[in-house]
């Protein structure tokens, strides 16, 4: 890394210190669950058109997703910006530090290709409904990742699990993850006067549950099962006819997760047996694992203050899901983790998370991060040799994964 970009990444980073500041705190005092970021995305555009970029809004037909980009020719480099919060909870995964990280970094790489005249684009894309609603499956199927070199991005976890001077980790695998909504259909029936006529869909839904408990005790360590009753019936004195549940079911990989839902899915098809009811599946957005390129952690730890960022412990630092697993199926990923000053049982998606995510502390700690990224994105525009490796491992990861590995 040539000394004077690195400075240029970092005067600019500076610069526009008070456009990036605003972003976060506005995006953080004002949550939106996703597909709804309306604001999110209008602070966006009029933000990056004041600066003087072009931007398209509404990008790749989502209502609230909008894409940025900058340069000609060479690879290209994506940042993603997410801006979804929790319901009742607010910022609880601190996606206002991803969105301000991604867009520093934007402006670091922005400023440096504008500097250089090298052949190169960075493109800052907005991603909304990352919480569930799968916004960057859409994107991916939209186009939105084509072509790309590498897609960029940090993630705030909780910091209380790491150790000082260690303030984040750059190789952070997470669980891909099937969802499912499960309907089991029966007959309604007066609870007391003819409960014979009955089919009961609430005993369906017990003994599914009870069923997938017991399954539980015999799936790997890695693995998770969790749900919820959505529709359960209205009175006690009516046999329930209709009930929902849902359902996660989490592993190493897509193909691991696959095969424990075909698991899971027979306790759900034995208890319609059972109780003589109909079941039906509804698959939901379903996430793929995230797959980090190792070259790009690499790098990222090479580009942080020395000592402050581990390259792949605590592995559980953030052992959840997210679509961005499905984007480095698309192409080279970074998923790296970043500590913010938490107390034990205020991890992600809690309110504790919530308070953490707002402060002085954690936006700073979200440009040192913006800083290291627009380093790395630096490199694979700059860097062909780099940018090689970083392709061909992502093809042999691809080549596993098609193994179902």
């Amino acid at each position: 890394m040539a000394q004077d970009t690195a400075g240029i990444i970092d005067d600019e980073l500076q610069a526009r210190r008070p456009q990036i500041s605003a972003i976060n705190q506005q995006i953080h005092a004002n949550p939106e669950l996703a597909y709804n970021e309306h604001k999110a995305h209008d602070l966006f555009v009029s933000t990056l058109k004041s600066l003087g970029f072009e931007v398209t809004p509404h990008a790749y037909g989502l209502q609230t997703a909008f894409s940025a980009e900058v340069g000609s020719g060479g690879r290209l480099v994506v940042f993603n910006a997410e801006y979804d919060a929790l319901p009742g909870i607010g910022h609880a995964c601190g996606h206002n530090l991803i969105a301000s990280a991604s867009f520093a970094a934007f402006l670091g790489v922005a400023a440096a290709l504008r500097a250089r005249n090298l052949p190169g684009r960075v493109r800052l894309l907005g991603t909304p409904a990352e919480e569930g609603g799968g916004g960057k499956l859409q994107l991916i199927a939209a186009g939105a990742y084509k072509g790309a070199a590498a897609s960029l991005m940090v993630h705030p976890g909780p910091g209380h699990g790491l150790t000082a001077p260690v303030r984040g980790v750059s190789l952070v695998r997470m669980l891909a993850n099937v969802k499912m909504r499960v309907r089991f259909t029966g007959r309604e029936a007066h609870a007391a006067i003819a409960p014979w006529d009955g089919v009961n869909a609430l005993d369906a839904v017990c003994l599914s549950y009870n069923a997938v408990s017991m399954l539980r005790q015999q799936i790997r360590p890695h693995e998770r099962i969790h749900g919820v009753f959505r529709s359960a019936g209205d009175r006690p004195n009516v046999t329930p006819a209709d009930c929902e549940v849902e359902y996660y079911v989490r592993s190493a990989t897509r193909a691991g997760a696959a095969a424990l839902w075909e698991r899971v899915k027979k306790c759900f098809e034995g208890a319609a047996i059972a109780t003589g009811c109909r079941v039906e599946f509804e698959r939901l957005n379903s996430y793929a694992d995230v797959r980090p390129s190792r070259a790009l952690c690499e790098a990222y730890v090479e580009a942080m203050p020395e000592g402050t960022v581990a390259f792949d412990q605590p592995a559980d630092i953030l052992a959840g899901s997210t679509d961005m697993g499905d984007v480095c199926y698309e192409c080279p990923g970074f998923h790296g983790v970043f500590g913010l000053e938490t107390k034990e049982g205020e991890a992600n998606h809690t309110k504790g998370f919530t308070a953490a995510a707002g402060t002085d502390d954690a936006f700073e700690r979200a440009l040192e991060c913006a800083r290291g990224m627009a380093l790395v994105a630096w490199k694979v525009l700059a860097d062909d040799a780099f940018a090689q490796r970083v392709h061909k491992e992502w093809e042999e990861e691809m080549k596993l994964a098609a193994q179902g590995k």
